[in-house]
C-alpha cells in the first residue's frame, strides 16, 4: 500500500470536480479540502464539459437526481472520458426506482468509469443480484457481496469498491478487503458521497497508473477514510451525531502517511 499517495494528495491539490447531490455537497466539499484536494461543486451544463481539460477527476453522484442534472453527468464524463480523466459514479439508490435504474443504465453505457463506489445494494442492482433495497441505503440481501462486487468490476471493466461492515475493493481480478471502519459512519448521511470523493482525488494524482496503481490507490484512499472514522468515534457520547461529523473532518485534516503506516502494520499483526 503507497501511503506515500497522502502527501502526493496534499502537494498536489488535485482538483475534483464533484456533481452531486443537495443533500451532501458541503460535507463533500470540505471533507476535500479537509484531505488537500480542491472541490469544484459545478452541474450546469454550460461549463461541465469544459472543466474536464483543466480538472484531476470527475465524481458523479446520483442522490438527488433529476433530468438536468443527468445531463450535466453525461456531457461531463464523456469529456472525462475524452481527456483521461478519472470518472468515479457514486450510483446512489440505484435499484431502489425504475428512473434511478435507467438514470444509473445510461450512465454506464454512455461513459467509462474508472470506480463505481456504492453500497452493497446498489451494486446488487448493477449486478443483476436479487437485494431487498432500502431507499438510498443498503438494505438486505444474502448473497455473497465480494463475489457482487467482483462481477460488476468485470463486467463494465473498472474498479468497485463496496462500503460496510467489510469494505470490498477489485479491479475484477484482484480484491483486497477492509475491516476497520466504524459503525458510527451510517449515523452521518452522505459519508459515502464522501468516501467517493476521496478516492476520486486519490485516483486524480496518478499519472499513467497501471491497474494495480489504480487498486493500490482505492486501498490508499478507503484505509484512510476508515481509519479516520475509527478515530473520530472515540471518546464522545454515541447519540453525538453532530460530533462524529466534525471529528471525521479533523481526522481526515491530520492523518498522515506515517500514521497510516502504523495503523495498517499494526492492525496486520494482529490479524494474521
Amino acid at each position: 500500500m503507497n501511503v506515500t499517495l497522502i502527501e502526493q494528495v496534499r502537494q498536489i491539490n488535485p482538483l475534483v470536480h464533484t456533481i452531486t447531490n443537495l443533500v451532501v455537497a458541503n460535507d463533500s466539499a470540505n471533507g476535500l479540502l479537509a484531505i488537500g484536494a480542491s472541490p469544484f461543486m459545478s452541474n450546469t451544463v454550460r461549463e461541465v464539459a469544459e472543466i474536464q481539460t483543466f480538472n484531476h477527476a470527475l465524481v458523479l453522484n446520483m442522490g438527488t437526481i433529476n433530468d438536468e442534472q443527468l445531463e450535466a453527468m453525461l456531457l461531463a464524463g464523456k469529456a472525462a472520458n475524452q481527456n483521461n480523466k478519472p470518472v468515479v459514479i457514486d450510483p446512489v439508490g440505484a435499484g431502489a426506482t425504475q428512473y434511478r435504474k435507467q438514470v444509473i443504465q445510461e450512465l454506464l453505457e454512455e461513459i467509462k468509469p474508472t470506480l463505481i463506489r456504492g453500497n452493497a445494494g446498489e451494486l446488487a442492482s448493477l449486478a443483476n443480484v436479487a437485494w431487498q433495497a432500502k431507499g438510498v441505503d443498503a438494505g438486505v440481501g444474502s448473497a455473497d457481496v465480494q463475489s457482487i462486487a467482483e462481477i460488476v468490476a468485470r463486467k463494465y471493466e473498472c474498479l468497485v469498491f463496496i462500503s460496510g461492515e467489510t469494505d470490498i475493493m477489485t479491479n475484477g481480478s484482484k480484491t483486497y478487503l477492509n475491516h476497520h471502519g466504524t459503525p458510527h459512519f451510517t449515523s452521518m448521511t452522505g459519508s459515502g458521497c464522501l468516501l467517493s470523493c476521496v478516492c476520486g482525488a486519490y485516483l486524480g494524482v496518478l499519472d499513467d497508473p497501471s491497474a494495480d496503481e489504480l487498486l493500490d490507490a482505492i486501498i490508499v484512499a478507503g484505509t484512510l477514510y476508515s481509519l479516520a472514522g475509527q478515530l473520530a468515534a472515540k471518546d464522545f457520547n454515541d447519540r453525538q451525531i453532530g460530533t462524529f461529523r466534525k471529528n471525521l473532518l479533523d481526522q481526515l485534516s491530520v492523518i498522515d502517511a506515517q500514521t497510516l503506516r502504523a495503523f495498517n502494520r499494526e492492525w496486520s499483526e494482529h490479524h494474521e
